[in-house]
């Protein structure tokens, strides 16, 4: 039996009920964005028990916040926003964190070992390079980049221009090239 596949309209009747104090529809609307929440914020603080940490933090600001959440199509936009300003906040509270190979990869039992760890240091890689970037810079690659926001988008989610998240990407793009570049030549 195929999954329901939920429509837009039903995302704004579930937030229109979730801001009227219906805690199951808000349960609903936590479910259906917590991956995007959680996987931001895991790319954005680089260890899953920050990233954990502020997914709960995003989730109860939208609790406290839900009536200023004006229209149900930006409601992805208003957390992503939230999110980055929460990670934000975290790593400037916090400077240590779990180191990146600490990090649980997914594992599937089909994947081919070498793949799989090839894949794994991939994204270790990734995760480094991304430590090296500004907290603008990062925000910016990781939302565009990584969670396929427009450039638009990003402006919005940041308070900023295009212009501005253009420059950001570029200069954040050149910085990850050169570290892996850098990675992979001394691995060889």
């Amino acid at each position: 039996m195929a999954a329901a596949v939920e429509r837009p309209d039903d995302r704004v009747r579930t937030a229109g009920a979730a801001k009227a104090g219906d805690l199951a529809a808000f349960e609903t609307l936590m479910r259906q964005h917590e991956r995007m929440v959680l996987v931001t914020a895991l790319r954005l603080l680089g260890n899953i028990e920050d990233a954990k940490d502020a997914s709960q933090e995003v989730f109860l600001k939208l609790h406290r916040n839900l009536g200023k959440v004006e229209a149900a199509s930006n409601f992805s936009g208003w957390l992503y926003r939230v999110t980055v300003n929460v990670c934000h906040d975290m790593r400037r509270k916090s400077k240590a964190s779990v180191a990146v190979e600490d990090m649980p990869e997914p594992a599937s039992a089909e994947d081919d070992p070498h793949q799989s760890a090839a894949g794994a240091e991939r994204r270790r890689v990734l995760q480094l390079s991304l430590r090296l970037l500004s907290e603008k810079e990062r925000a910016a690659l990781v939302l565009r980049d990584l969670e396929g926001l427009s450039t638009g988008e990003v402006a919005r989610v940041l308070g900023s221009t295009e212009a501005t998240v253009r420059s950001q990407i570029s200069k954040a793009r050149v910085k990850v090239r050169e570290f892996v570049e850098r990675y992979f030549r001394r691995r060889v």
